[in-house]
């Protein structure tokens, strides 16, 4: 790593400070060593004929420790700075349950099924990043009786959704593992919301939805998240139940949002980061 700038002053300054030799000693030279030990004598730690020759030796000593020190740890700290790094992309998976609320479930977290999937996050900072992500989930209700309700006597039904979504991501909080700095958080809350396609019917039929996301996320180590979110997807149609009796039953399809189906996931997940920016050391600027 290079260093440069005040950490080079500075480096040189504890160089110039730990060369330096006491007064006595400056004294004692030029004068031909007329201040000496008497260490025949005993005299070991003790006032010397001239003063206090041996405890400023011991405070000089003492002072260069501390130079030492303390230049390690500014060192140590500008490489820690400078070893910061903002990566801009992550690349994770996504794994949990996924509930339907339609026709035939009225009532979120009922018939949860398995939803899981992978995502694409690119930052543009610590606040605002854009995600890719693409999910898949089983919904499943009960089939309708004569009258045209779910009713549990007449079976079970499954689909199988497969969804594709672009969204924009809002950290509350500047969001990083930056310890350092107060102001950069390693856990944040966020929202998110965009625009998704969705295949369902053996990937027979289509329809747009848009999806709406909270939730937390903690940067356990520079190079690895992981985040807990709750999504809920507004469809624009009403026959994911791919079930006539269900489906456009008054001919409001798309018309209005309350007769649209809709679909939720909870989710856990972990995300790797990738193409950090190039390092800088403020500490150096």
């Amino acid at each position: 790593m290079r260093i440069s700038g005040k950490c080079r002053i500075f480096a040189r300054y504890c160089a110039f400070l730990i060369s330096r030799r006491s007064p006595k000693e400056e004294s004692g030279a030029g004068a031909g060593g007329a201040t000496r030990r008497n260490e025949k004598a005993g005299t070991k730690g003790r006032h010397t004929d001239d003063g206090q020759f041996d405890d400023d030796r011991i405070m000089l000593n003492i002072r260069r420790i501390y130079i030492l020190a303390l230049a390690a740890l500014t060192m140590a700290a500008c490489r820690l700075h400078a070893e910061e790094k903002f990566f801009r992309c992550e690349l994770g998976i996504d794994g949990g349950c996924g509930y339907y609320v339609g026709d035939a479930t009225p009532h979120i977290f009922q018939n949860v099924r398995e939803a899981y999937g992978t995502n694409f996050r690119y930052m543009f900072n610590r606040r605002w990043s854009l995600r890719l992500k693409g999910m898949t989930q089983r919904i499943a209700g009960y089939k309708p009786d004569g009258t045209g309700f779910a009713a549990k006597e007449a079976g079970e039904w499954q689909n199988r959704l497969v969804n594709f979504d672009l969204v924009a991501e809002f950290n509350f909080l500047p969001y990083g593992s930056v310890w350092y700095d107060s102001r950069i958080k390693p856990v944040t809350p966020y929202i998110a919301t965009g625009i998704g396609l969705s295949l369902y019917s053996k990937w027979q039929k289509a329809t747009a939805y848009m999806p709406f996301i909270v939730g937390m996320k903690w940067r356990c180590s520079p190079h690895c998240t992981i985040h807990l979110a709750w999504e809920h997807d507004v469809y624009f149609a009403d026959n994911l139940e791919g079930i006539d009796a269900y489906g456009n039953t008054y001919r409001l399809n798309g018309t209005n949002l309350m007769n649209m189906d809709v679909t939720g996931q909870l989710v856990a997940g972990v995300a790797i980061a990738f193409l950090q920016d190039k390092k800088v050391c403020r500490t150096c600027k």
